[in-house]
C-alpha cells in the first residue's frame, strides 16, 4: 500500500478529475488532509483507531466546532475513497463516536428597507456618472447586486458564471453549486431582466473574449473580494451604518420568501441545499412572519372577554 501522502494525492486528483469538485472545495480538502498527514507522521499506522481519536480530539481543542466538523468531514470522505478503491478493508471512523453538538448560528439578514435603499443608491450613482466608463462600471455593480438578491446564489457561484449558463431569452440561469450540483434559477423581476440584458449588450465583447460573465477593469473575472469591496463602497454612499456581506443577500432572499409564504421545499431547491434541514434554519430567523401569525391568527385574538385592567379592591 502507498504511504499516506501518496494516497492523499491520488484522492485529490480523483476529486478534481472524476468528481469535478470546485477549486474552493479542493483547497479545503488539501489543507485538511495535509494537516492530518502532518499529525500522523510519527505514527506507522494512519488507520489506527486510537491515533485517529487523538487527532480528532486535537481538532476540538484547536478549532471552533464548525471548523473541526469540516476537517473531520474531509477525513471521512478520504476514508470512504480508500474503502471504495479497496485500499483498506475497514473504515476506522466507523467505530469512533465523533458526533458533537455544533452551536447554531442564525443567518444574518438585511432588512428589505435597507436593501431597497442600497439598490436605489446604485441606480442613483449611475445617473450621476460623468463618463461612459463610470456608467458601465456601475452598471456591472448593479447587475451583480440585483442577481445576488434576485436569485439567492452564493457569491462564488455568481463570480464563476459564464455566458452558456445564462439564457437571455427565457432569463433562466444554470448554477453549478457545491459538489458540482446543478440547479436552475428563473429571473422573475422585469427590472432585473432589463439590467441583465443591458449589461450583456455593453460587455458582450469582453464576455466573449474572457469567458467570464462578470469582468473587472483589467478584463479578468470579477472576484469575490472585489464584490465585497464594492458593497462597502456603496454602503458608505448610501450612508447605511450596517456591515453587509454578499452572503447576507442569500440569507435575505430565503428569509423574505419564507415570510411571503413560499413553501420551504421550493426555497431549498432554489438555494441548492441537499437537505431540508439546512434550509430550516431560516424558520428560526423569520421573526416578522412569526409576529404576524401570532398577532393575527392566534385564537386568543378572537376571544371576547369581559376584562377590566388595573387593580380594584
Amino acid at each position: 500500500m502507498k504511504n499516506l501522502e501518496a494516497l492523499i494525492e491520488d484522492y485529490l486528483k480523483n476529486c478534481e478529475t472524476l468528481k469535478k469538485l470546485n477549486q474552493k472545495t479542493l483547497k479545503a480538502y488539501r489543507i485538511d488532509l495535509k494537516q492530518f498527514h502532518t499529525f500522523m507522521l510519527p505514527y506507522p499506522d494512519f488507520i489506527d483507531k486510537t491515533t485517529i481519536t487523538e487527532y480528532i480530539s486535537s481538532l476540538h481543542q484547536k478549532y471552533q466546532p464548525k471548523t473541526a466538523k469540516r476537517k473531520i468531514a474531509s477525513i471521512k470522505a478520504f476514508f470512504h475513497y480508500l474503502i471504495y478503491e479497496d485500499i483498506i478493508q475497514i473504515n476506522p471512523l466507523d467505530k469512533i463516536n465523533i458526533k458533537f453538538r455544533e452551536p447554531q448560528t442564525l443567518p444574518r439578514t438585511i432588512p428589505d428597507t435597507v436593501i431597497e435603499t442600497f439598490i436605489s443608491t446604485l441606480y442613483k450613482q449611475r445617473s450621476l456618472a460623468k463618463t461612459t466608463y463610470q456608467s458601465n462600471a456601475i452598471l456591472r455593480d448593479i447587475t451583480v447586486i440585483e442577481l445576488l438578491f434576485a436569485t439567492g446564489v452564493r457569491i462564488s457561484e455568481l463570480c464563476n458564471l459564464t455566458l452558456p449558463q445564462i439564457d437571455l431569452t427565457s432569463y433562466k440561469i444554470i448554477i453549478y453549486g457545491k459538489g458540482a450540483k446543478e440547479r436552475m434559477i428563473q429571473i422573475g423581476n422585469d427590472d432585473v431582466k432589463k439590467i441583465l440584458s443591458e449589461y450583456y449588450s455593453i460587455y458582450k465583447n469582453d464576455i466573449s473574449a474572457t469567458g467570464w460573465f462578470f469582468i473587472n477593469r483589467l478584463h479578468r473575472r470579477y472576484s469575490e473580494e472585489s464584490v465585497r469591496t464594492m458593497i462597502v463602497k456603496y454602503l458608505n454612499l448610501a450612508m447605511i451604518d450596517m456591515h453587509i456581506t454578499p452572503h447576507m443577500f442569500r440569507h435575505s432572499f430565503a428569509t423574505l420568501l419564507l415570510e411571503a409564504d413560499v413553501d420551504i421545499r421550493y426555497i431549498q431547491k432554489m438555494l441548492g441545499h441537499s437537505s431540508i434541514k439546512t434550509t430550516e434554519i431560516y424558520t428560526n430567523v423569520s421573526m416578522a412572519k412569526q409576529n404576524n401569525i401570532l398577532s393575527t391568527k392566534h385564537p386568543r385574538n378572537f376571544m371576547k372577554l369581559d376584562i377590566k385592567f388595573g387593580y380594584t379592591k
